[in-house]
């Protein structure tokens, strides 16, 4: 837990918050209290609540009539919030997807926050940009250069210049609200601890942040309160120092997470060699992954993880090498080559990359295999909704029909439409880049589940993730990237938590 001063008055308060859509009530009668200098936590499974109630206190969504919201000195009808109510209250908002500009400076991104400032007769002031920005800085802490680009910076960093853009309007007295969306999803673990310790600086300096993670470990490292969503309704708010992670668990489920032993089978044939192949910033790897196995790729950001996985998909040539899928050589020039071959690429970025958000559910599983519901040269839309509706059922997916748009689910579910899709083609390789990032603890249980009972079956899986305890729990074998080259293959007891980081960042003369 982070120790600093917390007043005594809550610098937010909401009361009576009540959020329906046609269909479902996403809030329930909510009432929360955060304090200045606070780090509160927000927790819940996927659909729980939690982004609605980020989206009322930002203006995004306007409440039902009865709510009162009330930051700082603002008081405002629930159904009256707007975006410039807002931000003329302090609030800002710092989502998983940055909202940063890789190909511009750190000033220009500045600028994009607020505004360039400029000459009187009105041409860009670059000197008062990089002095502001230098300001900025130095202020947050930031090992960066004005002329830098984002795309120089590492993404704890990328991290850090979002978050000084959305507070770079508050001066030195911090006021109004910081929420944190799954600020941490995909940094690197020595990174997630640079990052919570400058929150903790900000919360000591008087900032009120809404915490959302999750990620239980960091709940319990940063947080002073934790409140719980449960299906629209807060289930309570409880001193963080009072719980631990399976009390976080029960919160969220209401109930205890039930430890499945996933049926394993011994490694059968290899269906899948890469020898010597360089791609990315990898210079040479060899290995190869068997029938049955979930095999895990640690590496830090940068490594050539996801080149490694796209290369196999077809997506990226490899520069030199070979690859050999069932034994025979296997050489992809676009992603359908791979696709024929029966491997499936599950993307880090499900939303930009794997999934159709203004289609129904059914669309969304029937894509890769569109030709099979032809009838007499019209697309059959009731094979595709029964083939929808089974494949809902068989991977878990929890929504009210088939035809529900791919927007209106949880991330967690909108990841199992994602591995529907191509587990229901019964894939001989399943390549699966952070398949659980942002997804709570529930279905990160089940989208395993579904993993493992695809090799049970006969496929593999290559398991990319930047949680080593994750991939300690469900890896058969971790093999770690570094430096342009495969560092080591972890095996039996080795494959831990704390060899894998030890293996990733080279800490000790253990090889």
């Amino acid at each position: 837990m982070s120790e600093h001063v917390v007043s005594a008055g809550p610098r937010v308060a909401v009361s009576s918050l009540t959020k329906t859509f046609p269909g479902t009530v996403a809030l329930r009668d909510v009432d929360l209290e955060i304090r200045a200098g606070e780090i509160h936590a927000l927790v819940g499974g996927n659909g729980s609540g939690k982004s609605t109630l980020i989206k009322i206190l930002s203006g995004v969504y306007q409440g039902d009539p009865g709510g009162v919201v009330r930051i700082g000195d603002v008081v405002v009808d629930a159904e009256s919030m707007t975006p410039e109510v807002a931000r003329g209250a302090g609030v800002h908002v710092v989502h998983q997807d940055l909202g940063i500009f890789l190909d511009l400076s750190v000033a220009e991104n500045m600028a994009l926050g607020s505004e360039y400032d400029r000459h009187k007769v009105g041409a860009i002031d670059w000197r008062a940009l990089n002095q502001r920005t230098r300001d900025l800085i130095k202020r947050f802490e930031i090992d960066a250069r004005p002329s830098t680009l984002l795309r120089e910076l590492s993404q704890g960093a990328r991290t850090q210049v979002a978050i000084a853009r959305a507070l770079q309007l508050q001066g030195e007295d911090p006021g109004g609200l910081l929420i944190l969306d799954e600020p941490t999803a995909s940094l690197p673990e020595h990174e997630v601890s640079l990052l919570l310790d400058q929150l903790r600086r900000y919360a000591s300096n008087g900032q009120a942040i809404l915490y959302v993670s999750h990620r239980l470990d960091e709940i319990i490292a940063i947080s002073d309160k934790v409140s719980a969503l449960r299906d629209g309704v807060l289930v309570g708010t409880f001193d963080t120092s009072d719980l631990d992670e399976n009390g976080l668990i029960q919160l969220i489920l209401g109930k205890s997470l039930e430890t499945t032993t996933l049926e394993k089978r011994p490694p059968g044939n290899v269906v899948l060699g890469a020898d010597r192949v360089a791609v990315g910033p990898l210079r040479e790897v060899s290995f190869d992954i068997r029938e049955g196995e979930v095999v895990g790729i640690a590496g830090l950001l940068g490594s050539g993880r996801s080149e490694l996985l796209r290369c196999i998909f077809g997506d990226i040539p490899a520069r030199r090498g070979s690859l050999r899928l069932d034994g025979r050589e296997f050489r992809p020039r676009e992603a359908k080559d791979a696709i024929r071959a029966g491997i499936a690429l599950v993307p880090e970025n499900r939303v930009q990359e794997a999934a159709f958000l203004d289609h129904p559910i059914a669309d969304n599983i029937a894509i890769p295999a569109i030709s099979r519901y032809w009838r007499r040269g019209r697309i059959s839309r009731r094979d595709i909704d029964r083939a929808g509706a089974a494949g809902m059922k068989k991977f878990l997916v929890k929504a009210t029909n088939e035809r529900a748009h791919l927007a209106t689910l949880s991330g967690g579910n909108q990841q199992k439409v994602v591995l529907a899709r191509w587990l229901s083609l019964r894939p001989r390789l399943l390549l699966l880049d952070e398949p659980t990032q942002g997804v709570d603890v529930g279905a990160r249980s089940e989208i395993y589940q579904l993993i493992r009972r695809a090799t049970t079956d006969g496929a593999a899986a290559l398991v990319v993730a930047s949680d080593f305890e994750e991939l300690a729990q469900v890896c058969d074998r971790v093999l770690v990237l570094r430096r342009g080259e495969l560092a080591c293959e972890l095996t039996g007891d080795d494959v831990n938590a704390h060899k894998i980081t030890q293996m990733t960042h080279r800490i000790g003369d253990t090889e």
